[in-house]
């Protein structure tokens, strides 16, 4: 076995792997009691899909793929940030409004 027959096959088993971590984690994100669980199952789908990407560039010799992963890995980091803000406002009201109840 040749190391390009070695490499090829790694590749396909890593993205084998990485898409039933996605699954487990997409189902960690649905079942999850908190939102920060949700938060960080979507964010660890985001991980995962960017190095499938990856090895997929890897596999395929296709450099321009890997542009691509930073673009999808930059819209990750937003969107996680975007969530986590919208989360702490309306954890910030419900606080406030139930303090506003008690006096």
């Amino acid at each position: 076995m040749s190391f390009s027959e070695f490499r090829h096959i790694a590749c396909l088993i890593a993205i084998g792997v990485l898409g039933i971590l996605a699954l487990l984690s997409l189902v960690r994100a649905i079942i999850g009691p908190r939102i920060s669980d949700r938060i960080v199952g979507v964010n660890l789908i985001g991980t995962q899909v960017i190095g499938m990407i990856v090895l997929t560039a890897v596999l395929l010799g296709e450099e321009g793929f890997v542009d691509i992963a930073l673009v999808y890995a930059i819209l990750n980091f937003l969107s996680v940030v975007v969530l986590t803000r919208i989360f702490i406002a309306a954890y910030r009201r419900r606080i406030a409004k139930k303090e506003e109840e008690k006096a």
